[in-house]
């Protein structure tokens, strides 16, 4: 996705870092939307994704999710997807490519997801 005038510059990674795309048009739209909604519990997704996508330290907050959703094919690389709460509704998914350290993001709303549910 090319940035445009009037877009926010994002940061460059820097030291261990790792570098945040987003994978989809409707992930750069629903991250927009949830930052205006949340922007505290955004910048704390957004930082936790810099510097460490895979943790496992807080598995309600931010996990690899699991069967059928577990990977994601992307640019013809089948990549792990995770994803971060960032609110009680509001999620961002993302996959990793760890050879690269880029994390892109390929679902972001306020809004659950419907295709978790069961």
């Amino acid at each position: 996705m090319s940035s445009k005038r009037g877009d926010d510059v994002p940061p460059p990674p820097v030291g261990g870092e790792w570098r945040l795309r987003f994978g989809t048009s409707e992930a750069a739209k629903g991250w927009g939307d949830l930052c205006a909604e949340a922007p505290g519990n955004a910048r704390r997704c957004f930082e936790a994704l810099r510097t460490s996508p895979l943790s496992g330290r807080d598995p309600d907050r931010q996990h690899r999710l699991r069967g059928r959703m577990a990977t994601r094919v992307f640019g013809g690389v089948e990549l792990p997807q995770w994803e971060y709460e960032v609110t009680a509704g509001g999620r961002v998914r993302y996959v990793v490519d760890e050879a690269a350290r880029t994390v892109h993001l390929v679902h972001a709303s306020p809004r659950h997801p419907k295709d978790t549910d069961v």
